[in-house]
């Protein structure tokens, strides 16, 4: 077999993916906080795990499952809903923190892995490539990144919170379940950011305006004499006193169809215009007040752990 071979060449990209997983699977671990269904995690710095939010179902009792089949105990050090990471506290864990590639080394129709370990310590791989790259994203309750990637690949049970993995064993980012059942992969560079603003701040500062809303679908007839281009807005239904909303002059009834310039279908646009980096600046929503569209400013407050 000559290294032209076909097999030759096979033979060896199976093997390079194979040391891949092996290379990053000493940092994925399996993380036991929810019945029956196990997650995984990744070590991402020395005593810190990052995982999904949303597979973290109890406060105590968390088990983490290492690489040798070991267990050990891990703590909740914070977490976010919003871009559905939880980091986890563990002690005395002798593993070798995640090795991640650069964002601008990630590109489309490279082939990626996705990486797991369930609670007996076996690790798990799929394989695709990358499908896609584009800006920030967000879905249900707002959670936001500030790259979407989407590998073409099935992430199976148990694989949320684990790693998408370069062909070298570099680690791209966490795997998470998106809108629809989509394989969606958080990017290290947003872990990365999301991490340090948990550790420092024990939350993410969200932008607030406190607004209860619904969404609401315009008459025609509406859409046609206010000259809109969409048909849709999100109906105020409750105003917080003397928050941002009710000092700018909101009224409960109004109409919310633009907000910073975006056009607003439901209430998770709002949550989506809300992050921490327009808290303090001032938003121009556009309202349907009595028939006409009148203009309002909003300066935004900060209130953690709030969806508007």
């Amino acid at each position: 077999m000559t290294a032209s071979d076909p097999f030759h060449v096979l033979s060896t990209f199976s093997t390079q993916l194979a040391d891949a997983v092996e290379q990053a699977g000493r940092s994925i671990v399996s993380v036991n906080a929810r019945r029956k269904l196990s997650s995984s995690g990744i070590y991402w710095r020395e005593g810190l795990v990052v995982t999904v939010d949303h597979a973290i179902r109890r406060e105590e009792e968390i088990a983490i499952t290492l690489p040798d089949g070991r267990t050990t105990t891990a703590t909740i050090a914070a977490r976010d809903a919003r871009t559905d990471l939880a980091l986890l506290s563990v002690q005395a864990v002798d593993l070798p923190t995640a090795e991640v590639v650069n964002a601008d080394q990630v590109r489309v129709g490279q082939v990626a892995l996705a990486i797991a370990r369930n609670a007996d310590a076996a690790i798990s791989a799929s394989m695709g490539i990358i499908s896609s790259l584009s800006g920030s994203w967000r879905w249900h309750r707002g959670r936001r990144g500030d790259t979407l990637i989407r590998p073409s690949l099935l992430l199976y049970p148990g694989f949320s919170g684990g790693a998408l993995v370069s062909a070298t064993g570099q680690i791209i980012g966490m795997n998470t379940a998106g809108p629809h059942h989509m394989s969606v992969t958080i990017p290290a560079a947003t872990v990365d950011r999301v991490v340090n603003q948990l550790l420092q701040q024990g939350t993410i500062a969200q932008g607030y305006l406190g607004l209860g809303m619904q969404a609401v679908q315009l008459p025609d007839s509406m859409q046609r004499s206010l000259n809109l281009a969409h048909s849709t807005g999100v109906i105020v239904v409750s105003i917080e006193p003397n928050a941002p909303a009710d000092q700018a002059g909101i009224l409960i009834g109004d109409i919310v169809v633009t907000l910073n310039g975006t056009t607003l279908a439901d209430v998770s646009d709002v949550h989506a215009v809300l992050d921490s980096q327009q808290i303090g600046q001032v938003l121009l929503a556009q309202v349907v007040r009595g028939g006409a569209l009148v203009e309002v400013s909003i300066t935004v407050g900060e209130r953690s752990g709030r969806n508007d």
